[in-house]
């Protein structure tokens, strides 16, 4: 077996970070965000650097990593930018499901582990052709409150949406916008997801949005499904599979 290019890997990403441990680079992961909580009980062996939107660069450059996995949309362009100059950094850009399946395959290429990454490509593949079509359901997506905000093109989610027979009732408005629940309502979505990230929505909060859309059928759904990329979108789209169907 031969020994991987980097021995000193410190992953940005949430989800890319997850993606490492199952491409069998877990002793090769020297530091990761405070956000990256998976896999759970693994992960917490892991040196915390910071957050995604504040790592604490002085740190990560005295770590002495070889590699640095980041994401263009996750992180901020200035810390990559101050990062690049001391270690070699991957900076990832996923926008729809196509996207993650080529960098899961880039990566595991890049860190010496593409067998690996080829398996978890292939689950993910046949996952996806075991969905079953199902007839469109006009759908806005909530990720904040205070100010209310939903997801528009250009996103993996709204992509991730696509693929399910969700129709994004913001799909011509751009990445994130942010809108009031007057819009929301005139928009007349036939079905309100409420995410449990970035903002986590609670039951109490069904009742504001009812209040406003009285027709919409709303619903409270984990985030990691329809957010994460890398591997936790095996376990995400079994999981969407079943759920979609039953809606």
């Amino acid at each position: 077996m031969h020994e991987p290019p980097y021995q000193r890997i410190i992953s940005l990403v949430p989800s890319l970070t997850e993606l490492l441990f199952d491409l069998g680079l877990k002793d090769q992961l020297i530091g990761r965000t405070r956000f990256c909580i998976h896999p759970e009980k693994k992960v917490s062996d892991i040196e915390i650097i910071g957050g995604t939107k504040n790592p604490r660069l002085e740190k990560i450059v005295e770590m002495q990593p070889d590699f640095i996995i980041a994401n263009k949309e996750e992180n901020r362009k200035e810390d990559i930018e101050v990062l690049s100059k001391y270690v070699e950094t991957l900076v990832t850009d996923i926008i729809t499901i196509e996207d993650a399946l080529l960098e899961i395959s880039a990566i595991g290429v890049k860190l010496g582990v593409s067998e690996n990454a080829k398996r978890i490509v292939q689950n993910i593949t046949s996952l996806l052709s075991e969905k079953r079509s199902q007839t469109p359901v006009s759908t806005a997506y909530l990720i904040w409150k205070d100010p209310w905000m939903t997801v528009g093109a250009e996103t993996y989610i709204h992509d991730v949406l696509k693929n399910y027979d969700l129709q994004n009732v913001f799909g011509r408005h751009e990445r994130y916008p942010k809108i009031s629940l007057e819009q929301l309502s005139s928009k007349r979505p036939e079905l309100i997801l409420l995410s449990s990230e970035p903002y986590p929505f609670k039951e109490k909060h069904l009742d504001e949005i009812r209040e406003v859309c009285p027709n919409s059928k709303i619903k409270l759904v984990n985030g990691e499904w329809f957010s994460w990329y890398g591997s936790r979108m095996i376990s995400s789209f079994e999981a969407l599979n079943s759920w979609r169907e039953a809606i």
